[in-house]
């Protein structure tokens, strides 16, 4: 018996040692059973003194069973002891003899030579954080779980898809090698950057994206541009396709955008060099500029149909009104995009621009610079370096494209797919992993048979991405958020790897079940463990700033109790290494 219990306070039981401190071990963070009746009471050892320790209540044992949390607290004649080594294994750590049950984490710092499994469904089942300070060993203990998930000697989870977004470039190293190691399993790289040869260049296929894709690629901040960019997308199944399969409804747009000039009230003069600008861009074969106007007896092109008189009138504007209405047309609705043919950045400026026209924004100045706004990044995006990223070279479905993104260029299965999302701006990084993350999402919960598809989706630095934004006010929902809430039914499952946790969504982080924090400095991002984290006690929190570099406390749906871990390193390591100074400043004096 290790000794008396003497006081009982809230979550602290005060116990009067009666053995020889002197012939024991160390004491701190060991765990203690307290046998009172009925009721088996389990703690941790967290102060110690030549008297006295101080035991933490954590749960109870039923049947060997652990249960966190104590309903009642132990009477003073409860039975004091110290929890064998053999037992502890059955608490700290997962016990199975199948290979495809467990995941091995790292080992006990506390109990030497014990090993700290999970099981795999309890961790990689539920969303999870990994959070630390720069230094403290976050992309180290990613790159070795994963190592040690994949590196398995009887059963490989072969069907796997772990989509990792890379923000420096640092998990190529870690895991391009698993194939030497395990055959079966395959490493795929995409990459932002044009001059890495060794990686695919990451192109998205435009047409997966929808009108929320869109608003957040442009950046819309109001509800008014909305209705601009569907009619946009509206406007581009027309315009990419080919002029004979939507002739008639071509010409029907077109025209009723040239009514709309004629009746907007603007001076003669103006509409005419409305229309005119609007024909010579846009324009078919049946309708442009020189299409022959028949008249009674003689007829002339469109052009010249537009003379002023003396008042400054256009002479001919029932004529031409007349004209124009015999190309609309009935019987047709425009609509979204469904991912059946394929358009570029190019044809979707080109139907912005008419999209402007169409919506009237000319009668507007309020509504005209909103939506030039919009224009004037849409513009910048074509034109610019990034537009590679989503020029997509040939038509793919969804379905395809998913398919692609899982296989090698050898043809063969990849179970780790990495963006190295390095090389683009924080705002584009950030919209590119919402995009990806929805178009995973939505995939998974179109199938047939729920969770058919299990995911991964990793996101490094995850406070850059996974934030309160104005996604909410906007379009109704934030892509993260969504998943973190509904994902885990459709086989979507997030992981979050952060140095600021306090920076990411409250919703999102919330919805977390396992975390391994390793050693936290700030006090905002230690605060805010302590108030978003459940069954999170003081003494965990103080220990978070002492720890060691690659040491973490574990605790969560797949720990019975919160676990300090030291982790292996992985091998290959990533290379998230500071800069070698030394090396790099000094040369040898000559």
């Amino acid at each position: 018996m290790l000794g008396k219990i003497i006081e009982v306070n809230e979550n602290d039981v005060i116990i009067k040692l009666e053995v020889e401190i002197e012939k024991l071990q160390s004491l701190s963070n060991l765990l203690v059973v307290m046998q009172d009746e009925n009721v088996n009471y389990v703690g941790e050892i967290t102060r110690v003194n030549q008297e006295c320790v101080t035991v933490n209540l954590l749960g109870e044992l039923d049947d060997e069973k652990f249960v966190f949390g104590v309903m009642k607290k132990p009477s003073f004649n409860a039975v004091v002891k110290l929890i064998s080594k053999d037992k502890v294994k059955n608490l700290i750590s997962f016990q199975s003899d199948k290979e495809n049950e467990k995941l091995y984490i790292g080992k006990s710092t506390i109990y030497d030579g014990v090993d700290v499994n999970v099981n795999i469904n309890d961790f990689m089942s539920n969303h999870f954080a990994i959070l630390g300070s720069t230094g403290s060993g976050k992309s180290c203990g990613v790159a070795r779980i994963i190592q040690n998930l994949y590196e398995k000697e009887q059963q490989i989870p072969y069907r796997s898809n772990l989509f990792i977004f890379d923000a420096y470039g640092e998990y190529h190293s870690a895991f391009s090698q698993l194939h030497e190691k395990v055959p079966e399993i395959n490493f795929k790289a995409y990459t932002t950057n044009f001059e890495d040869t060794n990686s695919e260049i990451l192109r998205i296929p435009l047409w997966l994206l929808g009108t929320d894709d869109i608003a957040l690629l442009l950046g819309a901040s109001k509800h008014t541009q909305i209705p601009i960019i569907e009619k946009a997308l509206k406007l581009v199944s027309v315009f990419a396709k080919e002029e004979n399969e939507v002739l008639k409804t071509k010409n029907d747009i077109i025209a009723r955008a040239l009514i709309d000039i004629i009746s907007s009230g603007n001076s003669s003069a103006q509409i005419r060099d409305q229309i005119f600008s609007v024909l010579s861009y846009y324009n078919t074969s049946e309708l442009n500029l020189n299409t022959v106007v028949e008249q009674t007896g003689y007829s002339r092109p469109l052009n010249k149909c537009f003379n002023l008189d003396a008042t400054g009138k256009i002479r001919d504007i029932e004529l031409i009104m007349n004209f124009f209405e015999s190309y609309l047309a009935d019987g047709y609705e425009l609509n979204l995009p469904d991912g059946t043919f394929r358009y570029t950045l190019n044809d979707l400026k080109d139907a912005f621009d008419f999209a402007l026209i169409s919506e009237g924004v000319l009668k507007s100045d309020k509504i005209f610079d909103e939506a030039n706004i919009l224009k004037v990044r849409l513009y910048a995006l074509a034109n610019g370096k990034e537009s590679e990223y989503f020029n997509y070279p040939t038509f793919i479905t969804k379905n395809e494209y998913i398919k692609k993104l899982i296989t090698t260029r050898e043809g063969r299965k990849a179970q780790i797919v990495n963006f190295n999302i390095n090389y683009i701006d924080d705002r584009l990084a950030k919209t590119i992993t919402k995009i990806y993350s929805k178009l995973l999402f939505d995939f998974a919960k179109e199938l047939p048979n729920k969770g058919s598809f299990p995911c991964h989706i990793i996101l490094e630095e995850a406070h850059r991405y996974v934030q309160n934004d104005n996604d909410i006010f906007l379009i109704g929902y934030n892509i993260f958020e969504r998943i973190a809430k509904e994902g885990r039914k459709y086989g979507v499952m997030l992981g979050f790897i952060s140095q600021r946790p306090s920076e990411i969504s409250e919703t999102a982080i919330s919805q977390c079940s396992n975390f391994l924090i390793f050693k936290m400095l700030h006090p905002k991002d230690v605060e805010y463990i302590r108030e978003m984290l459940p069954n999170i006690t003081n003494e965990i929190i103080e220990r978070l700033r002492i720890l060691q570099p690659g040491n973490c406390i574990a605790f969560g749906a797949a720990f019975k109790i919160p676990v300090l871990i030291r982790m292996d390193m992985p091998n290959p390591s990533p290379t998230s290494s500071s800069c070698d100074l030394v090396n790099t400043w000094f040369v040898e004096k000559k």
